[in-house]
């Protein structure tokens, strides 16, 4: 299994972090993997809504139904599924004094042959975490 994980600090209330973050389809703004985030579920965004998303990996398209599992004042969970893995970004985000900090979990389970490829790639996803908090913090910045 591979996993990631950065915290970070944002100039926004945690309660407009959350606000945002909870739509996955805003995915295609802050995560540098993904190429497209679409809601397929119906409805406003709660426990339960559906998303597809496409993302690229070292110049491999792949595509994952994401589910909102965990919707908290303070706690977000997606778990993200295909044939080949099993992705769940659980996003923590906890007020501060100048904004918020976020702590930004993601876990990479390989199923059948994709297992052996998951120690090769842990370098990729480590420098992807990077970009990630990068980019969440810069899209965060320009929330109103």
């Amino acid at each position: 299994m591979i996993t990631v994980e950065r915290t970070f600090e944002v100039d926004k209330p945690a309660d407009v972090v959350v606000a945002y973050l909870k739509d996955f389809a805003h995915a295609e703004e802050w995560d540098p993997g993904t190429r497209s985030c679409t809601q397929v579920s119906g409805g406003p965004v709660g426990v339960g809504t559906t998303w597809h998303n496409v993302s690229e990996i070292k110049g491999r398209e792949t595509e994952l139904t994401y589910e909102l599992v965990t919707l908290e004042p303070d706690h977000l969970v997606f778990v993200g599924k295909n044939k080949t893995a099993t992705s769940t970004d659980d996003i923590r985000v906890v007020g501060s004094v100048t904004g918020a900090t976020i702590t930004y979990r993601a876990e990479i389970e390989f199923h059948g042959i994709a297992k052996v490829a998951g120690p090769f790639l842990q370098g990729e996803f480590d420098s992807l975490g990077d970009k990630t908090r990068d980019s969440i913090t810069s899209v965060i910045a320009r929330l109103p």
